[in-house]
């Protein structure tokens, strides 16, 4: 029997969205939607944005699992009265069948299996769509409110959104839509302009440990700040980090580039030999996001004349060193659009992965020298 397909909105290692108690961090979300609530203005689309990792799909779960369990305010005399916050109890009958996928006036709509059923489709295909239609077409059991999940909005094809566009311009009674969107530019500017937005912002370090640390991982007090530098506020993206030993890899790619413009050729060897062969795919894939996120960092601080709080010991010094000038960071940015290019291209016809980090180390040594002799 074949294993079973993974969740596509779950982070690997870590608790699904729907298992997650609460929200840290989003305060501000939580309270506008809470206040369009009390006021009865509740839009009948939400479209959940901003970086990957923050948040957006708890809150959609959160939100969800709010108003499936708020009953309608009649306002009769004996009405309770306005809910303070979103928080539901873990042993409510809504959380716990919503825990077990079986609420029956919620459907989530999101990747499904491919053709074969051997793996997970790269899109939402409007035949997911279709069925979300369909559960829309069944009338509530209660007369009451209906609520669907998209994660992640932006992975929809074209068919898929143009199906979703409909549903959002004719929405069926009691119904509510959550759209989480990683990238909202790539979304139906229609879609976009039927729902309001809720804009997540990056965790500050504080909150992101706390968010991690409920996911499951654990980061000392004293690496809240760098995780935070290079996670870029996204708990999904710190726990993928922390799980990778990310700091300790960061704070080796900054040692050896230290040596810039004079590369260590030896050293730089023996870091490309960790990512040879299958076992080493994992590991290369982070060196190459961690190459690519410390050419950003020299870019933004040449461009701005001001380096960022440091991630790894002497990164600051090496930064200011490298990126002095706007024309530093011009080198420093036009490189790094090359070489992610480089990375993805040599992946997909099955380069050397050994090989190809150190022709990208090389070829960082190489624009280090070219800038120093300017």
């Amino acid at each position: 029997m074949a294993d079973p397909l993974p969740e596509p909105d779950r982070a690997e290692g870590a608790p699904h969205p729907r298992d997650t108690a609460r929200l840290i961090g989003q305060e501000a979300a939580e309270a506008a939607f809470l206040t369009a609530f009390r006021q009865g203005r509740l839009h009948h689309g939400w479209l959940l944005t901003g970086p990957k990792g923050v948040g957006k799909a708890t809150l959609a779960w959160r939100l969800a699992r709010f108003l499936l369990a708020t009953p309608d305010d009649d306002g009769g005399m004996f009405a309770a009265p306005p809910p303070e916050t979103l928080d539901i109890p873990d042993g409510h009958p809504v959380a716990r069948r919503m825990r077990a996928l079986a609420e029956p006036r919620l459907h989530l709509l999101r990747r499904g299996p491919n053709e074969k059923e051997t793996a997970l489709s790269q899109v939402i295909t409007v035949d997911e769509v279709r069925k979300m239609k369909s559960f829309f077409t069944l009338s509530a059991a209660d007369g009451g409110r209906r609520v669907a999940i998209v994660d992640a909005a932006d992975e929809m094809n074209t068919a898929a959104a143009n199906a979703l566009l409909k549903l959002l311009e004719e929405p069926p009674a009691g119904a509510l839509f959550f759209l989480i969107a990683h990238q909202p530019n790539r979304l139906l500017p229609t879609i976009r302009s039927r729902c309001r937005a809720l804009r997540l912002p990056p965790l500050p370090p504080a909150a992101l440990s706390d968010a991690l640390t409920q996911a499951g991982g654990e980061v000392a007090p004293e690496d809240r700040q760098a995780l935070a530098e290079l996670a870029g506020g996204s708990v999904g993206e710190a726990f993928r980090l922390a799980n990778a030993e990310g700091l300790q890899t960061y704070a080796a790619l900054v040692r050896l580039l230290s040596d810039l413009p004079r590369l260590d050729r030896s050293r730089a060897n023996a870091l490309s030999e960790t990512v040879a062969g299958k076992a080493g795919a994992e590991r290369f894939d982070l060196l190459v996001t961690l190459i690519d996120l410390f050419l950003s960092r020299l870019a933004r601080a040449g461009t701005l004349g001001q380096c960022p709080p440091e991630a790894a010991p002497g990164e600051a010094t090496l930064i200011a060193r490298l990126s002095p000038s706007p024309l530093a960071a011009r080198g420093w940015a036009d490189l790094a659009g090359d070489l992610t290019l480089r990375a993805r291209r040599g992946k997909a016809v099955n380069l050397d992965p050994a090989a190809l980090l150190m022709d990208i180390l090389l070829q960082i040594d190489g624009v280090a020298g070219k800038l120093a002799a300017n």
